[in-house]
Formats: C-alpha cells, structure tokens, sequence
C-alpha cells in the first residue's frame, strides 16, 4: 500500500505536467514514469486522472479552510466570501499553468466538464461553510452550484491578468457576486410566492374536504386502484 508521501509525490509530479502538457497528454503511464513509482503504486493511490484532480481541489480546500480570517466574522456574509474566494485565488496561485491546462482542456470537452463539475461544486460548498453561509435543501445546492459557475469565470479572468495586484479579478469576483445576490434575491421572491400558493391550496383542499368528505374519500379510493406515478 502506498503511503501518504507517495501520493504527495504523485500529486506534486501531476501538476507539475499540467504546467507544461496539455491535460490530454498526460496519461498515467507518464505520470507514473516521472514521478518513478511502479503504475501499481500510482493506481493503489490514485485510480483515474479525475481522483488526481479531485485531490488537487481538496488539498486547495484544506489550505484555504486553514487561512482563512477568523477577524471577518462580523463583516457581512458578502464580504466574508469576497475574502474566502479571493483566498482561494492565492491558493491557486503557484499552479497557474496547471489550472489553465485544466480550464483549457474543459472549453474542449464538454464531458469533462460536468466531471469537473462536481468537483467544483463540492469545493464552493466548502467555501461557504469557510464564510461561514449555511443556506439549507434545495436552495443551498442551487446556489452551490451557481457559485462554481461563477468562480470558473473569476479564474477565467484571472488566468488572464498578469498584474500581481489582480485589479480584474478581484473587479470580475465583485461583479459576479453582485449578480449571484441579485439572483438570490429573486429566488427568494419566488419561494415566498411558491409557500403562499402551497399554503392557500392546502387550506382549499382541507375547506373541500370538509365540505364533502364522502366525494372526496371516493377520489381518494379512485387513485389507490389506479396506482402511483412516482414512489
């Protein structure tokens, strides 16, 4: 069994190719040829190019959990994910090749796109537990989701500016947050209209089922003989 040094090791020597090969040229049997570990090795560590990608993310994810600042708890929510992504930002830092490698290699595949995807969706969710956001059920993955897009755009700009002061990026980060509150504003609007209307059907079907509870016992009899369109 490999131990952690030789995932490290492997892990390092991947990113290290990114940096100077496009993602598609960098098959395992290459990878496990410069990182001098036997292919058994590389696959008791890592069994795909995505595991390596995945660890790559998470490694990104510790560090930014680790450094994040714990003074910006009394800032407002927005500001408090402004810091934590642009965190990120400097975490991403030493493999800006390696991440221009990988976004180039999803503008040309868009299979692997949604396989990165997920990923990227599971590193924003910790991005907001970092900023301290907890947004419950079914709003909480949309707007997950909704933040890996608009992150991947932020490190679209960012991949392109050279200036160390990142003026752009940190510009680009500010619009898509701006955009992302407008969004949840409105998805807010439309889950009270959405509860308001729930609640008025369910005082009409509790006022119709007291008005006539024979007609309605025999729909509910109707509907079990004909059986149900989901489990």
């Amino acid at each position: 069994m490999a131990n952690a040094k030789t995932q490290q090791k492997i892990l390092k020597t991947f990113l290290k190719l990114l940096a100077s090969h496009p993602y598609e040229d960098v098959s395992l049997p290459l990878l496990a040829r410069e990182a001098d570990v036997k292919l058994s090795d590389l696959r008791a560590c890592f069994s795909s190019k995505r595991a390596l990608v995945e660890a790559f993310a998470e490694q990104i994810d510790k560090a930014v959990l680790d450094d994040r600042d714990d003074d910006m708890a009394d800032q407002p929510a927005r500001d408090r994910l402004f810091d934590v992504l642009m965190i990120r930002i400097d975490q991403l830092a030493p493999y800006k090749d390696a991440m221009r490698a990988l976004h180039q290699a999803v503008r040309k595949d868009p299979g692997l796109a949604l396989e990165f995807n997920s990923i990227a969706v599971r590193s924003q969710k910790w991005m907001l537990v970092a900023a301290g956001i907890e947004i419950p059920a079914l709003k909480g993955r949309l707007v997950t989701q909704g933040l890996a897009v608009a992150f991947a755009r932020v490190v679209d700009t960012w991949l392109d500016e050279d200036d160390e002061g990142m003026p752009r990026t940190m510009s680009r980060l500010d619009k898509e947050l701006d955009r992302g509150e407008g969004w949840l504003q409105r998805l807010d609007k439309a889950d009270k209209i959405a509860s308001s209307l729930r609640r008025m059907a369910g005082g009409a079907r509790r006022r119709r089922r007291k008005a006539e509870p024979d007609d309605w016992a025999s729909e509910q009899d109707d509907l079990g003989e004909q059986g149900s369109a989901a489990p």
